[in-house]
């Protein structure tokens, strides 16, 4: 594997691994990684003959008061398990090479972006879709890998490699791989490291409970109350807050009040002990037949 810093030695790199036509995946990531990350190298390796994973602390999607100067940095421990994984391209820029003196662009991505974690972290967006539209445009890769754990930040994505145009990758080839679990259904995240044992234990009442809640509003039962049942659940289990916990269209995420027969989505923020978990989960479009 070989790990690179300066957009010269990547350029470089990508040029020799593309040279008898072969395609590249990229797997874009903050470090810190994880089995959900695993996966998503796993399933780019069969999507493409090469990979190439990024890691970058993108510190334009951070906020004010949040966790850039605490998040986990590991990146010798994240080498390895690269390379154990056969990952043939690390590139590991700084800030200063993705943000050189004098940067001073942005890119917006309205509508998909405007409400859930977009509305509970102003900007937040607008740092992801930039820093991943200069990676497509530094790695050029035929292919790239996300996760649906953020399924907000997926649609961020689609929408501005559709509206720019972008062709490496276009739209189509940008795929969401499923959410990764732990044993208790929590969804993977470099986060969880936060937790401590008591409250990681009563996080895992998120999944259950947004089950619980998608069983209700596949029964054809009302759905605000089975999102106040919902809140209610996580708020007894020793939750903080809960920043949103929405069904909303799984492709326009406009929120939801009645069901609709196209693929829905079940979105929720809530934080625990300081720490924030997000997770989403499909909710069946076919609505329930009328009972005699």
């Amino acid at each position: 594997m070989q790990t690179v810093s300066t957009l010269d030695m990547l350029r470089k790199t990508v040029t020799s691994l593309r040279q008898s036509g072969e395609t590249l995946a990229l797997v874009p990531t903050m470090g810190a990684l994880h089995e959900g990350h695993l996966t998503l190298v796993r399933e780019a390796g069969k999507l493409a003959d090469h990979v190439a994973v990024s890691i970058f602390v993108n510190p334009t999607q951070f906020g004010e008061g949040e966790d850039l100067d605490s998040y986990p940095r590991q990146l010798a421990e994240d080498s390895a398990m690269l390379e154990a994984e056969g990952v043939d391209l690390l590139w590991a820029p700084t800030a200063s090479v993705m943000y050189p003196q004098g940067f001073a662009s942005s890119i917006s991505v309205e509508g998909v972006s405007s409400g859930f974690c977009g509305a509970a972290r102003p900007g937040h967006f607008d740092g992801v879709a930039t820093v991943v539209c200069k990676l497509f445009n530094q790695v050029r890769p035929d292919i790239a890998c996300f996760g649906e754990k953020d399924w907000q930040q997926l649609a961020v994505i689609r929408t501005m490699a559709r509206d720019l145009d972008l062709t490496f990758p276009h739209v189509s080839a940008i795929h969401g791989i499923a959410t990764v679990r732990e044993a208790d259904g929590l969804a993977m995240s470099s986060r969880n490291r936060y937790l401590t044992p008591e409250l990681r234990e009563a996080a895992g009442t998120l999944p259950l409970a947004m089950k619980e809640a998608i069983a209700r509003i596949e029964d054809g039962q009302d759905i605000t109350r089975s999102l106040a049942a919902l809140e209610d659940e996580l708020l007894g289990a020793g939750f903080d807050t809960v920043d949103y916990a929405d069904l909303a269209d799984a492709m326009s995420l406009q929120p939801l009040e009645q069901r609709i027969e196209r693929p829905m989505r079940l979105l929720v923020a809530a934080r625990i002990g300081g720490t924030r978990l997000i997770d989403n989960m499909a909710v069946g479009g076919k609505l329930p037949e009328a009972r005699a």
